[in-house]
């Protein structure tokens, strides 16, 4: 494909929501998704976010004025809504004028409306169709649905069966919503299969940290690049809920390790994490107070839960895969290229209009 090569644009009620050229967004990864891929995938048409869980606050303020400044396309920022600033936060999407504000966890009724009366398009991750249902009634503007196969934290349903059951969910309840799929796409043929099944877009994570945009050490992409399709495992010995990432002997050793030296490393990574951040204990112990309070994990898990920003960081940023983890989709096994966001971009979408132009041949 040669640089002048552009696939033609593709209108949904997804990208006319955010602005964007293509249905196609990345996804807010720790560690990964900052301004330079962010911008990267935004410039290329699509719609980039960062991801803000491992900053502190000054960090994604800076990250948004440095993503601001190379670039004059939408992006948006994932947020966790179960974090003490979280309202702070908030108010600097507000104040800066972010298009987009997504959610990675637990999204709140009130922050929602705040962002949607200072006219920010909200755009909650989900992994059932009961909480699709719920944060629209909640007035969210349009969910992102990540199966089974997706990296990071996931659930037990297959794409090709969780994507149905939310479309069909807000159907029955007379909701009009965009639907964006997640966990197993790389290319144009998942975006039109996802058309197909009722969606109107698709988001990556794998796929953009595979890039050559992606500020991920060379010699950990080459890890992922050399990963067959069985080299993930869901494990819950990471941080105490399902989590996907790379077979690594780290990983088995947490797999095969005692529950009480995996608390223990648990929280050494959250004094770590601590440290890193500025974060003070009492802090901490409120956000997991508040974890506890939604039901969404035991008070064993807030605790393994400080192994997650650590580890990632290890891996992700420091490049050290032996004391690190890699989250990782099961797609991994089957991409073997480090393309630009925008030769990623335009190869799906040429590879899609492609494929509508022989399905349309069908009759």
């Amino acid at each position: 494909m040669t640089s002048t090569a552009r696939a033609a644009g593709m209108t949904t009620r997804f990208t006319e929501l955010v602005g964007v050229e293509y249905p196609i967004v990345q996804t807010g990864m720790g560690w990964v998704s900052g301004p330079s891929l962010t911008s990267a995938t935004s410039n290329a048409g699509g719609l980039g976010i960062l991801a803000s869980a491992t900053m502190t606050f000054g960090e994604l303020e800076a990250a948004i004025a440095k993503t601001k400044s190379l670039t004059d396309k939408p992006f948006g920022v994932n947020i966790r809504a179960d974090a003490t600033d979280a309202a702070e936060r908030i108010d600097l999407i507000i104040r800066e004028h972010v298009k987009i504000a997504s959610f990675a966890l637990a999204p709140k009724q009130d922050l929602i409306a705040k962002l949607k009366d200072h006219g920010v398009v909200v755009i909650p991750s989900i992994g059932a169709a009961k909480h699709a249902v719920k944060v629209a009634s909640w007035g969210a503007d349009a969910v992102i649905v990540q199966g089974g196969e997706g990296g990071g934290h996931t659930g037990p349903v297959a794409t090709t069966l969780l994507l149905p059951s939310v479309l069909d969910a807000l159907a029955q309840k007379g909701v009009e919503m965009p639907v964006v799929a997640a966990g197993g796409f790389f290319d144009g043929r998942g975006l039109v299969a996802a058309l197909a099944y009722g969606a109107e877009g698709i988001a990556m994570g794998t796929r953009f940290l595979l890039t050559s945009d992606s500020a991920v050490p060379d010699a950990v992409k080459q890890e992922y690049l050399a990963r067959g399709l069985g080299d993930t495992v869901v494990s819950r010995k990471v941080d105490g809920v399902p989590h996907r990432v790379l077979r690594t002997p780290l990983v088995e050793a947490l797999e095969s390790g005692s529950r009480i030296k995996s608390l223990y490393a648990a929280a050494r990574n959250a004094n770590e994490f601590k440290q890193l951040t500025g974060m003070k204990w009492t802090t901490m112990l409120r956000d997991g107070r508040t974890m506890r309070r939604s039901g969404e994990r035991t008070w064993e898990q807030v605790i393994m839960a400080g192994n997650t920003p650590m580890l990632l960081r290890a891996g992700l940023v420091e490049g050290n895969t032996a004391a690190g983890v890699l989250a990782s989709g099961q797609v991994v096994g089957v991409i073997d290229d480090l393309p630009s966001c925008d030769e990623l971009i335009q190869s799906i979408m040429m590879q899609a209009h492609m494929r509508l132009k022989v399905l349309s041949s069908l009759g």
